[in-house]
């Protein structure tokens, strides 16, 4: 079994604690109406008129919260990882609390997830790390560096689950534990794009079950 360490990269929350200081209900409106706008047309296609617009304040008022696009763009990559991570937290605890196993808590915890995206009826939004990826030149080093820190948390959560359960269940494959870790991220961000593309709302959710169907031949001992 192959096993490459991955650290966490704390630059989300360190940038956490500095956004918040200013965090605000005309601030989060922004960055709400922002945030479904970019995740519908882009990045470059969405004009902070059309922001100024929805939320119904002056162009002062925008300027008041943010000095520019960047800078609105920064705040909303933030925000959106801090919202992944509470999710993610939530849902992993809450299947560790239903069972101590680290396998079948991880099994149940990949359930959980797959639940939570069957209750979205058109499907999830997107992904505004994938949105930034696509049209990289838009952004700043700070904004791509934020998305990088949040994709290497992702990997660190779950090497972190995976390494557990490895020490108790030995994988039935020669596998490297980073790249399994790195599928959990493969699988819901083309998950995301599958259900777009395809027009299939749900897509997702059984992308999901069938990456907990691995997980478990993976680890589950031969013959059990």
């Amino acid at each position: 079994m192959k096993n490459r360490t991955a650290g966490t990269v704390p630059l989300v929350q360190k940038m956490g604690m500095v956004m918040r200081k200013g965090g605000t209900a005309t601030r989060e409106r922004l960055l709400a109406i922002a945030e479904t706008a970019i995740l519908a047309k882009g990045f470059s296609a969405t004009s902070i008129e059309e922001v100024i617009a929805e939320a119904e304040i002056t162009k002062s008022g925008f300027f008041y919260h943010f000095k520019d696009k960047t800078e609105l763009a920064r705040a909303l990559v933030l925000r959106y990882l801090q919202e992944d991570e509470i999710v993610l937290d939530g849902l992993f605890n809450r299947a560790r609390e239903l069972n101590e196993d680290p396998l079948h808590a991880f099994l149940i915890g990949l359930k959980l997830f797959s639940e939570m995206m069957m209750d979205l009826p058109e499907g999830h939004p997107g992904c505004l790390v994938a949105t930034i990826c696509y049209q990289e030149r838009l952004f700043d080093r700070d904004i791509h560096e934020l998305t990088r820190s949040g994709v290497l948390n992702w990997r660190a959560r779950f090497l972190k689950i995976l390494t557990e359960i490895a020490e108790k269940y030995p994988p039935n494959d020669d596998v490297d534990l980073v790249e399994v870790a790195d599928l959990v991220s493969t699988i819901v961000e083309g998950g995301i794009i599958m259900s777009k593309a395809a027009r299939e709302p749900m897509k997702l959710a059984s992308q999901i079950m069938l990456l907990r169907s691995y997980i478990k031949l993976l680890f589950t001992p031969r013959g059990d």
